[in-house]
């Protein structure tokens, strides 16, 4: 029996909830059950070092987790003086998988930065952080458009980001923490509105993974992320 007897293609109660920050250009908070993400997309006029004069823009995003997001309290990252391999990895994840869905010659020499700072978290924080900021990201371009600085939004494609494993045996959608702890395969998909794929981590724990139940998985990712992108489309309007 899963968590609240959900069924094991059936997503976590997802909730949307944007213009949440007053200040950024895009904003939204994102709820994957017990899960919550702010995630912030912020337009800066100008583009790293190496990208100037290139016609281009850049995207790219920071991850952090609040330090009571989990059972114990964890360290602030910047009292430690340094981020965790954990932490950059994660961010460079959401950084890459935004790119592929945007058109940095129509974005301009200026950055986007998606902050992604987990509130809260019980499993699939860095899907639910992808999902969240792509919505962010929308409505920061939309801005851009609405305030005549573009003339078009470089966001030419819609992605989400959800986690399936393999808990005894069975193939499950969207892991709560104590799926995932427990979880003979875990892996997370970032998919395209129409199929495709962007990246997929997929690590299994004492024995490897049959090649069929990674085809049950995908089939679950496809089936998820086919509803992450409806309840987007939704929270922008």
């Amino acid at each position: 029996m899963r968590p609240y007897g959900r069924a094991a293609d059936a997503l976590r109660t997802i909730e949307i909830e944007t213009g949440v920050s007053p200040y950024a250009e895009g904003s939204c908070l994102i709820k994957c059950g017990n899960t919550h993400v702010l995630c912030t997309a912020s337009v800066e006029e100008n583009v790293p070092p190496w990208m100037r004069n290139s016609g281009k823009g850049w995207v790219t995003a920071e991850y952090g987790m609040l330090p009571r997001a989990t059972h114990t309290r964890g360290r602030r990252e910047a009292a430690a003086g340094k981020q965790s391999g954990r932490t950059q990895e994660i961010q460079r994840l959401i950084g890459r998988s935004l790119r592929a869905v945007v058109d940095l010659r129509k974005l301009g020499e200026r950055q986007i930065t998606l902050d992604c700072d987990v509130i809260q978290a019980d499993g699939g924080t860095r899907t639910a952080a992808i999902t969240g900021a792509w919505v962010a990201l929308s409505r920061a371009c939309n801005w851009l458009v609405e305030e005549g600085v573009l003339d078009v939004s470089p966001v030419h494609g819609q992605i989400a980001a959800v986690s399936c494993g393999l808990v005894g045996g069975e193939a499950r959608l969207d892991l709560e923490y104590e799926e995932d702890r427990v979880a003979e395969t875990d892996a997370n998909f970032v998919l395209t509105d129409d199929g495709g794929v962007v990246e997929i981590q997929a690590t299994a724990e004492d024995k490897p993974m049959p090649a069929s139940a990674f085809d049950d998985l995908f089939t679950l990712a496809r089936k998820g992320v086919k509803e992450l992108v409806g309840i987007q489309r939704s929270a922008i309007g």
